[in-house]
């Protein structure tokens, strides 16, 4: 819950806005690439070090404290711009790092579907709290502080509640590399997560340019999404639990796919449906992509393979929103159209996931 907050109000909402009255977009935009780039070159060695000594607890702990002490110093260089952007870098790497030692902590369950599965469906709930009843009475430069020690207070049960998950001392990046089922694994996760992070990034625009919503109406169409995103959470978890991950996995792909095909044909009478299955789409892929990692691959390795899933998040991002604006190029604009060649992607995530790394007959 605590990281939902702070990616709502502070990556999300106040500090792009912030700084963007100082610095060019274009050049943030680069900084903020790069400081995930050198995140993720960060997570490969801890991660392996973190494997190797069975210190993923310690390493969660330590980076979460930075997480909040970076957050409270944009508060105290909120004069300074150049500064506070400094900080907010620095607080954008420690928060990755936490993030992947977080999910290695999935490890201490039995039941991890189910685990994972409830850390959406509350994060979706923080999040809509976030935004809806808390944003709108934070002012800068207190938000920084106010996200810092919510963040903080949410994080301290960890210290006595989840134990550090044991690990042997055989756990090689290089050994990583050279697994190809997980590589391929993390490409057809790819072609999900890209088409989630722009459906994410542009939902607000194509429900304005399609169907002349305004601003009220698009937040009740994303309120239904973080409804599907509390509900599935919990369905998908206890499903991965039940039947198991490896069968549950691949729905996504054509539960994306079905959305993308159906969206330029849904009348404005449908659209709250459609902010509902994206809800339940989107807490599919962040409840199914760490517990199958966790549970199909070498656990002794879990660190650095999670690092891959981080990165993973942010090339979508890019790619995504790249392949979105080309097929508005080529469509003159057309959103539908555009919305419906995306689902090219989870389709050919799909079937790579089930020629070469699950075919039909292994799944049943």
């Amino acid at each position: 819950s605590g990281e939902t907050i702070l990616s709502a109000l502070v990556f999300s909402t106040f500090f792009p806005l912030y700084i963007t009255k100082f610095i060019d977009t274009k050049i943030y935009s680069a900084l903020y690439g790069f400081a995930f780039l050198l995140s993720f070159l960060l997570a490969l060695y801890l991660g392996w070090v973190a494997d190797r000594s069975s210190k993923r607890k310690p390493f969660f702990i330590s980076f979460s404290i930075l997480t909040s002490f970076f957050c409270s110093l944009i508060a105290l260089f909120y004069l300074h711009p150049y500064l506070a952007l400094v900080a907010f870098l620095l607080l954008a790497i420690s928060h990755q790092q936490a993030f992947v030692f977080y999910n290695t902590l999935l490890l201490n369950f039995e039941a991890k579907g189910f685990a994972s599965g409830l850390g959406v469906a509350m994060g979706y709930v923080a999040s809509a709290i976030a935004l809806v009843f808390l944003a709108r009475y934070l002012k800068e430069p207190e938000v920084y502080l106010i996200v810092a020690g919510m963040f903080l207070a949410l994080f301290l049960p960890s210290l006595r509640y989840l134990d550090n998950p044991v690990s042997g001392d055989s756990a090689s990046l290089k050994a990583v590399l050279k697994d190809r089922k997980f590589i391929l694994f993390v490409v057809s996760l790819l072609s999900m997560t890209e088409v989630a992070n722009t459906l994410i990034a542009m939902m607000g625009v194509y429900l304005r340019e399609v169907y002349q919503l305004e601003r009220g109406e698009i937040f009740r169409v994303i309120g239904l999404s973080a409804l599907g995103g509390v509900g599935g959470g919990v369905l998908w978890g206890a499903l991965a639990d039940r039947i198991g991950v490896v069968r549950i996995y691949p729905i996504g792909f054509f539960l994306w796919s079905g959305i993308l095909v159906a969206l330029p044909f849904v009348p404005a009478e449908g659209v709250l449906l459609v902010g509902l299955a994206f809800g339940v789409a989107l807490s599919h892929l962040w409840t199914t992509g760490r517990v199958y990692t966790l549970e199909v691959f070498e656990t002794s390795s879990a660190s650095i393979r999670l690092s891959f899933l981080s990165l993973t998040e942010r090339i979508a991002s890019t790619t995504g929103l790249m392949l979105w604006s080309l097929f508005l190029l080529i469509t003159g604009d057309n959103f539908r159209l555009s919305a419906g060649l995306m689902a090219i992607f989870p389709l050919l995530g799909a079937l790579l996931y089930l020629t070469f790394i699950h075919p039909p007959r292994r799944l049943f």
